[in-house]
């Protein structure tokens, strides 16, 4: 039997299919997100059950979650992406007990018992600084696509300290750095590190181990390393990261007894 997960996030919107027999990922899809969520969703959802050689009879559950995920009129049921964030980060790192997630608008802290439930989480939601909307700006303000952003910040030799914790101020400041004569390299590299510290006081220190990060930001070269430097602790990368929240809404869209709605 197949299912569908997916993930309405603030950016961007994932789609992924899986097959209940060993939760086999068969297909997944992303797009940028926009006014008609239902559309977008819909319309990665039907090409990736047509290059699957499937039909819309063949899916038997759709499970939304994200930021949009009640706009998803298609699906059977909305989960919180906490939950499905924690599901598919337990499939694709079965031995991770914190979380760390940062979004298009919001960054979170997951951490996680032993069989993969959540027992609690943090989240930044009131400030974008620290978000992959955030970054965005910064990279076009140093005239690099988010692509590049990882790149450029390797170069920096003398990273610059981004002291304010707004985005709004963060990007006067940098717009100072600049006058000032800061290589884009190092402004790079110093938001890069105040992200991490953020992270850090996110935490509040309770963090355990293994941690994984995920999360669309989380494929920008050099910042798992960086928040690792902040924490002093290992951090690895979720194998892909800009999926897991998708994948958890699939595996939730499997375990659910068939008579549910």
């Amino acid at each position: 039997m197949i299912y569908a997960g997916i993930d309405a996030g603030s950016r961007t919107i994932k789609v992924v299919l899986m097959a209940s027999k060993g939760n086999r990922i068969i297909a997944s899809g992303i797009a940028d997100q926009g006014i008609d969520q239902e559309r977008l969703a819909m319309d990665i959802f039907k090409r990736l059950i047509s290059s699957s050689g499937k039909g819309r009879k063949d899916i038997s559950r759709i499970v939304a979650t994200g930021y949009g995920r009640n706009a998803i009129s298609s699906a059977d049921l909305a989960v919180t992406e906490i939950t499905c964030q924690a599901a598919g980060v337990r499939l694709l790192c079965p031995q991770a007990r914190t979380v760390v997630e940062i979004g298009g608008q919001d960054s979170k802290l997951i951490r996680l018992e032993a069989d993969g439930s959540v027992r609690d989480f943090d989240m930044n939601d009131r400030c974008a600084a620290g978000t992959g909307r955030f970054l965005e700006l910064v990279a076009a303000r140093l005239g690099v696509g988010l692509d590049k952003f990882g790149e450029l910040a390797g170069r920096s030799e003398n990273p610059a300290v981004i002291s304010s914790m707004c985005a709004v101020f963060a990007e006067t400041e940098i717009i100072g750095l600049l006058a000032g004569g800061a290589s884009p390299a190092d402004i790079a590299a110093g938001v890069r590190d105040a992200v991490a510290s953020r992270l850090t006081a996110l935490a509040g220190g309770r963090l355990d181990d293994p941690i994984v990060l995920t999360g669309g930001v989380a494929m920008i070269p050099g910042l798992a390393d960086v928040i690792a430097k902040v924490l002093d602790r290992q951090v690895q990368v979720s194998a892909r990261p800009q999926y897991t929240g998708a994948i958890g809404a699939a595996i939730i869209a499997c375990s659910r007894p068939e008579h549910s709605p």
